[in-house]
């Protein structure tokens, strides 16, 4: 049982999965003809070997690794070195572990400013008029934070990788070594706060019939068998939509008919995501925004703050405890 629970804790922390979300943006073309649409926020591996060298592409890789510790516990390590040893041709490394993260927070990935975000971004290569592609060694759900940022922020003109780098290198596409250095860019600021929530936006939701509640942890987390915070169990009220059922056998987002099967189609409805530290809650939120929900949010901080406060409720589901699925 206690292997199942660190295969599960994996499951959870890094191989959480992301989906992409529609959208119609454009950024200019760089002859200055015709605006270049964005195909989609999830595109194909062969769709980024034909475009990798168009000038306002920029690559980044948001790797985060995960793996057990001497003890049987699991750690995260920066994947910059991960990186070094083999990115994609032109891919930048944003660091998540670094200054994507607010240093300053008691929380492993606290969100950072609106401003650091953005200049971090800009620093990248990351301008008003880029496109970006955004893709991870660990199934998708570390580039969807940052994807969720970027829309935060007021940025649309970004998409994941379907299928991360194990798509990218199955379809014949290169790795390189070489460092990526970008001419930095300027990247505007239009702040969307409500994508992102807080606690006391989340107690205040508990009650409130209008605003729906989604756990992204496996549903042996969510059902409160075991647990990897200070209080076993979900937010009282919220559903389960594991990060994990986003995703088919070889990690690719299920097309959008199964995914829609997931969520149902209260699509004006408030929708608030959680999971542990905003991560995988991420990834639920790309995939409900591809699927059309006009009001999504994630709360960042998630159960690793929630559950540390005793004053917040936790709810446990007796009714299905001991049953065999994840």
């Amino acid at each position: 049982m206690k292997i199942l629970h660190q295969f599960l804790k994996i499951n959870v922390v890094a191989g959480l999965f992301i989906l992409g979300a529609c959208s119609d943006s454009t950024s200019p073309d760089p002859t200055g003809t015709a605006p270049v649409p964005m195909p989609d926020t999830l595109v194909s591996a062969d769709w980024l070997k034909q475009h990798i060298d168009d000038p306002d592409l920029v690559v980044l890789d948001a790797t985060v690794i995960v793996e057990p510790d001497a003890t049987g516990n699991l750690r995260t390590i920066n994947g910059r070195a991960n990186y070094e040893s083999g990115h994609i041709p032109t891919a930048g490394f944003a660091d998540l572990m670094g200054d994507l993260s607010d240093p300053d927070s008691p929380l492993q990935f606290g969100m950072p400013s609106p401003e650091q975000f953005a200049a971090v971004m800009g620093k990248l290569g990351v301008g008003d008029d880029s496109r970006v592609v955004l893709y991870d060694t660990m199934g998708s759900s570390w580039a969807a934070r940052v994807w969720w940022m970027l829309r935060w922020i007021g940025f649309d003109r970004a998409a994941l990788l379907n299928g991360g780098l194990t798509a990218w290198t199955e379809a014949g596409g290169s790795l390189s070594t070489e460092p990526v250095e970008r001419v930095p860019r300027s990247l505007t600021v239009s702040l969307r706060p409500e994508l992102v929530v807080n606690q006391e936006e989340v107690r205040a939701a508990i009650d409130n019939d209008a605003i729906r509640l989604i756990d992204a942890l496996p549903a042996m987390h969510y059902r409160g068998e075991w647990t990897m915070y200070d209080q076993p169990g979900h937010i009282p009220g919220a559903t389960n939509a594991p990060v994990s059922s986003l995703f088919d056998e070889a990690r690719r987002f299920r097309p959008v008919n199964e995914l829609a099967a997931l969520f149902g189609d209260d699509k004006d409805k408030r929708t608030i995501t959680y999971c542990g530290g905003g991560i995988a809650a991420s990834a639920d939120a790309f995939a409900l925004t591809r699927l059309g929900f006009k009001d999504v949010a994630i709360y960042a901080a998630s159960l690793e703050e929630w559950s540390a406060n005793p004053e917040n409720p936790m709810e446990i589901d007796w009714e299905n405890l001991g049953r065999t699925d994840n």
